[in-house]
């Protein structure tokens, strides 16, 4: 074990391990081939940045300002929405910024009374492990928010539940007094890694607005419900039953415990919650000398991890399963394959208390930053995208083999389909690799035995086929208007000098951008797409061409860096958040507001010191915002408690109007 790993207090979110090692071509090798022959690189302060796209894929969209309707989403929606509220500026202060006329205030901090017996939150962190399996969970991240009668087709927006994904923990915030035995490797107490397991997952919160307006948390609702790192989950799809998965929880490899690393997440369009699990390599031990492929691929360590479940002096297994070293005669006997239980993504249904969430094996298995549907068609495959959130990893799609139907459609519309991967090449095309067992170099003479075998290893059934290495592919977003596909590409400290070029002019790229693409011929189905750059982030000056022609130009009211959520709101507004440098010109983390035809982008939202800016999403008539806060480092959101908690902030109009318009 090394020194390095046991002297971190808390497992970092902003730990990618570079685990590919394969030759496919980076996208930064795509842009310097497309540089050759169509841009033109231009001066400026910080460097000059080409789009290389001839022409803006928006470009067919009409750019006329929009009025908003009044009930916050339009019968006939406008295609260029306005951003009618003046940019925040850059901030180091520990509070959160909004507009003029804005008001943000916090609502449901880490360890709010949720759900059992409610026990209140103890501002010393001595609350036990059994409290803290029904308290809000720590380091809010992805959420949506579903109107209570959304499913008998209603869109209230004075009463929902709020979903929302906890990625990981901040230890120091989370104890009275720290961790114990964590630099010295363990044992931990038994307890205090019962708490940290329970503030893992996603939190199910029923919430409204009183007699006065305000929103609150609806106590001793039925609906409220945690589900952590240790509530029973179900493998669902390809790769229930693969002996892979085999443990000795689940000799028949259909079930497993818990979800963890849960970043970002998505709605379904029959209304459930999907949940991605992320940074879950680092939290398994390893002894063995080497791995197996399932593990070294995605940068599970025999060095250990941050956290040292597996050392509970409590010898309960479901802490124990974190050393998936080889202790028994066969896999039924230990847990050297829990970690494939982990890296999909998780469906929960926040209107059944009672089910039991199910792991959606056909979506691949790899750091899921998140998911987002194409909107569902009448008699059509279901589609969606997510991305692998490490530096030089890929983007996916998943098409649906059965068709959505509205008044039948559910989770079983996941288990079976093709997962494909996306290659960017130098024209401004794209194609979807599918990866199917038995083909493009997915056979049993490859190593591949199967189709579970291929969800299972899906970042080397992607090495395989070729796919685009890419800077860290986070968050996605549908255009509503055009159907256009938004993903960020956080950055990638790892690109080096001889991958430069004018989109990426700095190797490592400390900034990163957002690309977009419209697959061929509008269908989601298609195996083609056309894709652009939307922006390049970056200091005042940073330029965005497309053939030569300036047409985005950070200032001061849009400087940001390294993007990482992303969100369209129902008026076609398009919001970004950060997770990046903190450093000036950037300063705290932030959200800004961007118009997808013109490329205006202005800055919102700014957050207290430390913290990464995370999740959005609106009430349907798009007057109330939430937006998660998470790790903050300073005493925040209550100076009075002395700890940092993340929290979901309120935002709202002093006007009661529409947000953002």
């Amino acid at each position: 074990m090394n020194d390095q790993t046991r002297s971190v207090p808390d497992l970092d979110p902003d730990l990618e391990p570079v685990a590919n090692s394969s030759d496919n071509p980076t996208f930064a090798s795509v842009l310097s081939a497309r540089l050759h022959r169509r841009t033109l690189i231009k001066g400026s302060l910080g460097a000059a940045l080409a789009s290389l796209m001839g022409t803006s894929l928006a470009g067919s969209r009409d750019s006329n300002d929009d009025n908003d309707a009044s009930d916050g989403v339009s019968a006939s929606a406008p295609s260029s929405p306005r951003l009618g509220f003046q940019a925040v500026s850059v901030s180091d202060a520990n509070q959160v910024l909004v507009p003029e006329g804005y008001t943000a205030k916090a609502f449901v901090p880490a360890g709010t009374p949720l759900s059992g017996d409610c026990p209140a939150y103890l501002k010393d962190g001595s609350n036990t492990g059994a409290d803290q399996e029904h308290q809000v969970g720590a380091n809010h991240d992805g959420m949506h928010f579903y109107p209570i009668d959304v499913k008998t087709g209603g869109a209230s927006s004075t009463e929902g539940l709020l979903v929302l994904n906890h990625e990981y923990i901040d230890q120091r915030s989370l104890h009275a007094s720290g961790p114990t035995n964590q630099t010295e490797g363990g044992p931990r107490p038994s307890d205090e890694v019962r708490k940290e397991v329970a503030a893992h997952g996603v939190s199910v919160i029923h919430i409204r607005k009183d007699e006065a307006g305000a929103w609150e948390m609806v106590p001793g609702s039925g609906f409220n419900r945690r589900i952590t790192g240790a509530t029973p989950v179900e493998i669902c799809g390809p790769v229930r039953g693969f002996d892979k998965l085999v443990t000795s929880y689940s000799p028949d490899a259909n079930r497993s415990r818990g979800t963890l690393g849960n970043c970002a997440g998505g709605p379904t369009p029959w209304n459930t919650y999907l949940a991605a699990e992320e940074n879950w390599a680092a939290y398994f031990f390893s002894g063995e000398d080497s791995q197996p492929r399932e593990h070294s691929r995605y940068g599970v360590f025999s060095a250990g991890n941050n956290y040292y479940w597996h050392t509970s002096d409590g010898d309960e297994d479901v802490y124990t399963r974190f050393d998936a070293s080889v202790q028994g005669a066969a896999a039924a006997d230990d847990y050297r394959n829990e970690p494939n239980n982990f890296g999909w993504m998780v469906e929960i249904d926040p209107f059944a208390p009672e089910s039991v969430p199910q792991k959606r094996t056909a979506l691949g298995r790899f750091a899921h930053e998140g998911v987002i549907f194409a909107p569902a068609v009448e008699g059509e495959p279901i589609v969606c995208y997510s991305g692998d959130d490490a530096r030089f990893e890929y983007i996916y799609k998943f098409v649906s083999d059965q068709p959505y139907h509205a008044d039948t459609a559910g989770g079983y519309l996941l288990n079976e389909g093709t997962l494909h991967v996306a290659r960017f090449n130098d024209d401004g095309s794209g194609e979807w690799l599918p990866l199917i067992y038995g083909e493009s170099g997915l056979t049993d003479s490859d190593s591949f035995t199967s189709q579970a075998d291929v969800l299972v290893n899906t970042r080397l059934a992607a090495d395989s086929v070729g796919a685009t290495r890419m800077d860290r592919p986070e968050w996605g977003a549908i255009d509503p208007h055009t159907g256009e596909v938004y993903f960020t590409l956080t950055n990638n400290s790892d690109r080096t000098e001889a991958d430069t070029n004018a989109a990426n002019p700095l190797g490592p790229n400390p900034t990163g951008h957002i690309i977009r693409w419209l697959e061929r011929d509008g269908n989601g189905n298609a195996t083609a797409f056309d894709w652009d750059i939307f922006v390049f982030a970056g200091k005042p000056g940073t330029e965005t061409m497309v053939d030569g022609e300036t047409v985005a130009e950070l200032d001061k009211s849009s400087t940001f860096n390294s993007p990482d959520g992303l969100w369209f709101d129902y008026n076609g507004r398009l919001w970004i958040q950060t997770d990046g440098s903190s450093s000036p010109p950037y300063q705290n983390n932030m959200m800004l507001a961007a118009n997808p035809v013109t490329r205006e982008i202005k800055r919102f939202f700014v957050g207290p010191v430390g913290c990464e800016v995370t999740g959005v999403v609106t009430t349907p008539d798009s007057r109330t915002m939430f937006v998660n806060v998470q790790h903050p480092r300073a005493y925040w959101p209550d100076a009075s408690v002395e700890r940092a908690r993340s929290a979901t902030m309120i935002v709202t109009r002093d006007d009661g109007g529409v947000i953002g318009a």
